[in-house]
């Protein structure tokens, strides 16, 4: 009998799944979404439908009839509101891929416990859930700039910038949200309570549909943290040029960068620590 004689090389090399892990997790992650694909595309194009029929244009025709722009930098109502709907829907769309995938990771299905056994690092799987979290924000936004330019709410030239900082506040808000999410051992009614008690409140008080600075002094605190107002103010300048200094235009993109950095930093030792223990 011949004996067999087996090539040197190696079936599997640990070191590219180390180098990919996270693009592993993130294409587990792809996997697991795709079976929601629909439904993810019809709240992407429904939402910003909806939103712009009735408040762009159903309460938009009523404020423009009323004030002609005063107050507003003369542009319209639906110019006006179309950079903060742009954001609220980067910041919710990249949310619900970290909390959920998150809780269900560490508490339901704990499945990160299983990719953890693996050559696969803590911060690699943070990482993964996090791509996957920015695509579905990018494919978010993409659709809603589709309609608002549809809607003529944007110019064509905002395009990129309005896609850039918009994503920019989605990844600073979805590091925040990871880094909180990593640290629940239960649900306990979590998600309501964010959702009641810090994205109504954001989505209401950050400016997004009157200037800040026309609500009382002890409510503009709340949009002064919000990311959504941030990236808001940068939206009206990029679209249609709302003034704004250099010093403020920096200011803005250091907070969402900011939140971004710090989120992640939390994130990565909670991960490790928990996948771990």
């Amino acid at each position: 009998m011949t004996d067999l004689k087996f090539s040197p090389g190696k079936a599997v090399d640990p070191q590219r799944a180390i180098r990919w892990g996270a693009f592993r997790v993130a294409e587990y992650r792809i996997r697991v979404l795709s079976k929601w694909l629909w439904s993810v595309v019809a709240f992407g194009l429904g939402n910003p439908i909806l939103f712009l029929l009735s408040v762009g244009l159903g309460v938009g025709a009523l404020v423009d009839a009323n004030s002609g722009g005063q107050g507003l930098g003369g542009v319209s109502y639906l110019q006006f509101v179309a950079p903060a709907l742009l954001a609220s829907a980067a910041i919710q769309g990249v949310m619900d891929e970290v909390t959920f995938p998150t809780m269900d990771g560490f508490v339901w299905d704990k499945v990160f416990f299983a990719i953890g056994a693996t050559s696969i690092s803590p911060r690699q799987i943070a990482d993964g859930v996090m791509l996957v979290a920015l695509l579905r924000g990018l494919a978010t936004t993409l659709m809603y700039l589709a309609i608002l330019l549809l809607f003529g709410a944007i110019p064509l030239s905002s395009f990129a910038p309005l896609l850039l900082t918009s994503m920019l506040a989605g990844w600073g808000w979805a590091a925040i949200m990871m880094a909180i999410t990593a640290r629940l051992k239960e649900d306990d009614g979590f998600f309501a309570i964010i959702s009641r008690f810090v994205i109504a409140p954001m989505f209401l008080f950050s400016g997004t549909f009157y200037p800040l600075e026309q609500m009382p002094i002890y409510l503009q605190p709340i949009g002064w943290v919000s990311p959504l107002w941030h990236a808001t103010e940068l939206g009206r300048t990029l679209s249609y040029g709302a003034a704004m200094e250099l010093g403020m235009l920096l200011l803005h993109l250091g907070y969402l960068a900011l939140l971004g950095l710090v989120g992640m930093s939390l994130t990565y030792p909670k991960f490790r620590e928990r996948l771990n223990s």
